[in-house]
Formats: C-alpha cells, structure tokens, sequence
C-alpha cells in the first residue's frame, strides 16, 4: 500500500507544479466547491482515483481503491451502450470497461490492481486472528511448517504433523466421530477471519438437525488441503471436512473451500475429496454455504462414498 500512496502523492505534487501560483494556492487553501463550480486542475488529475467523482485536496478522505463502488464504475471513455456496460460490471468482479491510456492501463486501473495485489500478498502472509480462534472455542495445532515462508515452499511440510502434535490431537479430540471438521489458514488466513464465524456454528447446527455427530473442531496453522488424510487416521473419522482459506486472486481474497472425504487416507488420490469451493461474501455466502455442506456430508454417510464415486 505505500507504494500505491507513493504513486498518488507523486501524481498530485506533479499536477501542482504545473499550476500557476494563484490556482495553487487555491486548490491548497480555498473551502470544498459546490456542484455548479469548476475544479481546480490538480482534482480534475485525480478524478479517475474516485471512479469519477472529485477528489477535495482540502480532505483527509482516501479513496478505497479496493472497495466495490470504486471498481463498479466504469473508466472506459465514451462507451458506446454506458447503460450495459455499468450493468456487466455490477454482475461480475472482472476487470472490464477499464479502457486505456495509449498502450498502457489507465492510472485508476493499475492503482487498483496493485491495491489489490497488496490485499492478497497480505491474507497469504498473515496468521489467523487468535481472538476469533478463541471466540470459537478452537484450540491450535501446527503442521511441519516452522514458519511462513516454509509454508510456501514446502507444501509437503503442510500435509504432515509431528508425532507429538498426532498424540495432542488425539488426547484432545473425540475418537471415531462420524464427521471431523476444522478450520485451517491454507493460503488466506484473511479468509478465515471473514467467514468462519458464520460457516462453522451453520455447518455444525446443520449436522445436529440431521442427527450427526461431530467431533472436536479445532484450527491447523500452516495447513495444506492433504493434511485432513492425516487427521482422519489420528481420530478414525467417518468424514473429515477442513474450511481451508484458498489461494487469494484479484478479485477477492476472502475466499473459503471445504474439502470433505469419505475415510480419507494418506496418500489417496485427489479424487476422493469433494470440493465446495467460492465461499466468500461475493460467491457463497458462508451461512448457506454450511447447510450444503451439511447435507453434502449426510449424503457421503449415507452412500459411504465421496469425490467422483459420488456422483456416479
């Protein structure tokens, strides 16, 4: 984000060089302008960073560039149908009617993307809040991971424990539940923090309605998808299912999967799992997404089957 602040700050200070002395000292010391009235050059410089709107210099106020009124506006000059193309953008995160400057992207445009850029780069490399590991009563548990950057390149250390975390969790934990869930950062702990308040009491009433059992929910740190075949040995459960935050793109990085396997082993192929993927406030929302997981899994019981056996 400093860099994108560089940016604009650059931006600004250029457009006040050029101003005469006069219209300078106006932009910096005059009272916001009514609707009817002109804007001073440097704002006019700006007015892509609010998605057209102006800018007041006099205002402690920062765009959002991340936020989806900004990125709902269209930047595209002169379009030929506005009307369609402002409602495409209201029906979709991807970039369009961005138009350009020359060969390049406009300014707004690739201010956002690099805003963007920082959110993910942010949710990958920070941990969980352990205020809401506490709120949920969910105790923590590590794999080979050591720290951050061995979670990233070494996916191998984040489907295994060691043999003391295996016996914590199995001195902690219900043994031989039906269904074994928990929480795990994955690749956005960012996503955890938004959805697991509202997914996991949802998936949880969902279970106890149909009559399930669950077992001790609990939260791995530097996790990967295949440490739920290790877990499923540890405790002997009947269905394993991890809420896994997923790898942050452009467009969002609050998004969640559940991975859910029928007696998952170690070193099962990928087949077996059921992937309930794109839960975030802008795909699934988190409550709904916990009742089809619910029933998803009521159905692996009762088939006794999960992954591409289920759907035959």
């Amino acid at each position: 984000m400093e860099d994108i602040l560089e940016m604009i700050t650059r931006a600004v200070m250029k457009e006040l060089e050029n101003l005469p002395p006069s219209d300078a000292a106006q932009v910096s010391a005059s009272p916001a302008k009514g609707p009817s009235q002109a804007a001073p050059p440097a704002q006019e410089a700006l007015r892509d960073l609010s998605g057209g709107a102006l800018v007041d210099l006099t205002s402690d106020a920062m765009v959002d560039l991340t936020s989806a009124a900004h990125k709902a506006v269209p930047t595209l000059q002169n379009p030929q149908n506005p009307e369609a193309l402002a409602g495409m953008k209201r029906r979709t995160p991807a970039r369009i009617g961005v138009g350009k400057a020359g060969p390049r992207l406009r300014t707004d445009t690739m201010l956002t993307l690099r805003a963007d850029h920082a959110v993910a780069r942010d949710a990958v490399f920070r941990d969980v809040d352990p205020a809401l590991l506490g709120e949920l009563g969910l105790f923590s548990v590590q794999t080979l991971c050591q720290d951050r950057n061995e979670h990233l390149t070494r996916p191998d250390l984040g489907r295994r424990f060691s043999p003391e975390t295996t016996n914590e969790l199995k001195a902690k934990c219900r043994q031989a539940p039906q269904v074994q869930i928990y929480l795990s950062d994955g690749l956005s702990s960012q996503a955890v923090d938004a959805n697991a308040r509202d997914i996991l009491p949802s998936l949880l009433d969902a279970l106890r309605d149909y009559g399930i059992t669950a077992g001790t929910p609990f939260f791995v740190r530097f996790g990967r998808v295949p440490a739920m075949d290790a877990v499923s040995e540890a405790l002997g459960a009947e269905v394993t299912c991890v809420l896994i935050g997923e790898r942050p793109g452009l467009a969002t990085a609050d998004s969640m999967s559940a991975y859910i396997a029928y007696k998952a082993t170690v070193g099962m192929p990928e087949a077996r799992r059921t992937v309930v993927s794109n839960i975030h406030k802008g795909g699934i929302p988190a409550v709904e997404a916990g009742a089809h997981i619910a029933g998803l899994i009521k159905t692996m019981l009762e088939r006794k089957k999960s992954g591409v056996e289920l759907q035959l």
